[in-house]
C-alpha cells in the first residue's frame, strides 16, 4: 500500500520487497506460457453452483 500512496508499482517503489518478486514470477510465468487456450466461459448456473459449495453466495 505503500507503493499506492506514492502512485507507483510495488517494483518501482520497492524492488527488493518479496512481493515484487511474486510479481515478477507472474510476469514470468505469463511470459513463458506456451498453452494458448482460449477459456470456455461457466454458465450461470455452474457458477451459481460453485459459488455455493464453497460458501460465497446466500
Amino acid at each position: 500500500q505503500k507503493a499506492e500512496i506514492h502512485r507507483k508499482t510495488v517494483i518501482d517503489y520497492s524492488p527488493d520487497h518479496p512481493q515484487a518478486d511474486h510479481y515478477r514470477n507472474l510476469a514470468k510465468a505469463i511470459e513463458e506460457n506456451d498453452m494458448f487456450v482460449i477459456p470456455n466461459p461457466m454458465s450461470q448456473d455452474e457458477l451459481e453452483s460453485l459459488l455455493m459449495e464453497y460458501g460465497l453466495y446466500d
